[in-house]
């Protein structure tokens, strides 16, 4: 019977992807269910699971996949902006906050033909290493040492031009050490605007990344419950490897991803790191006016 309700569903679903192609602005989900001659919510819940996203969010990953192409063309970033339907910048750089960053081709090449400019800084957890390309930021790494940081992300991108600039020599590595520092009590300066991301990475990475946004400072989700909140209670698996895959400590923050019994699982970033912020989080969570800096 499943099978065949799927069967059934795949004309009104195809019918609805080709409008949402075509579409400059996004479709309102009554007007999609409309044409699909489906409830809004069963088109919802059908969509999602044909494939892997809501209506809304296939819009925008197909308008960014847009977008993208024309930067890997070599357009300019306004030109590409307005080609793929955004109106504004603003409204790229408020996605890209999220986390539905720009893809660079280089990147999947190992960084080929990519110049990055990168610098360190010391922090409670270690050293914090940023980098960016022209487009955006590309990694965000902690560790014991700066030599251990250069490595990794020669090991990432071995393929690219590397160059080490000092610290406040560069705004938006800058901003995103002012933005971490802010957002983790480390400094009383106001966080600054997310610079734009140059980072490689699936749609539905995108979505698990963009959650692990939304999870609040000083409080955790299982891999399980995240799961269930994509709509994918099934992928619990999944979810730890898009974790796995992330390239921006703290900025995305997969360490308040945990294992089902509460217990903090492993961090690409060390599991004494991990213990170590969701400590520090849940204090300040608790006292946000002692503005602990520990």
């Amino acid at each position: 019977m499943r099978n065949s309700s799927l069967a059934t569903l795949e004309a009104p679903l195809e019918r609805v992807r080709a409008l949402i192609e075509r579409a400059i602005e996004a479709p309102s989900l009554t007007t999609l269910a409309s044409a699909a001659q489906l409830s809004p919510s069963h088109l919802q819940r059908a969509f999602r699971r044909r494939y892997g996203m809501s209506p809304a969010e296939y819009h925008r990953a197909r308008r960014f996949g847009q977008f993208k192409k024309a930067l890997r063309k070599g357009a300019a970033v306004a030109d590409a902006v307005y080609d793929a339907g955004f109106g504004s910048g603003s409204r790229v750089y408020e996605h890209t906050n999220r986390l539905l960053g720009m893809t660079p081709a280089s990147y999947r090449a190992g960084g080929a033909g990519a110049d990055i400019h990168y610098t360190t800084v010391s922090t409670p957890l270690g050293q914090l290493l940023v980098a960016a390309t022209a487009k955006g930021i590309c990694a965000v790494t902690i560790g014991a040492t700066d030599e251990e940081l250069e490595r990794r992300l020669a090991d990432e991108l071995p393929k690219a031009s590397r160059e080490r600039v000092d610290n406040g020599r560069e705004e938006w590595l800058d901003a995103v050490i002012a933005r971490i520092a802010s957002e983790l009590g480390w400094s009383d300066r106001a966080a600054p605007d997310m610079p734009p991301l140059d980072v490689a990475a699936t749609a539905f990475q995108w979505r698990v990344w963009d959650a692990l946004t939304r999870i609040p400072s000083g409080t955790t989700k299982s891999y399980g419950e995240l799961a269930a909140e994509l709509g994918q209670p099934g992928a619990a698996r999944a979810i730890g490897q898009a974790c796995g895959s992330n390239r921006l400590a703290l900025l995305v923050p997969c360490h308040r991803i945990v294992r089902e019994d509460g217990s903090p699982g492993g961090w690409r970033w060390g599991v004494e790191r991990k213990r170590a912020l969701l400590a520090h989080e849940q204090r300040e969570a608790s006292h946000p006016s002692l503005n602990e800096k520990a």
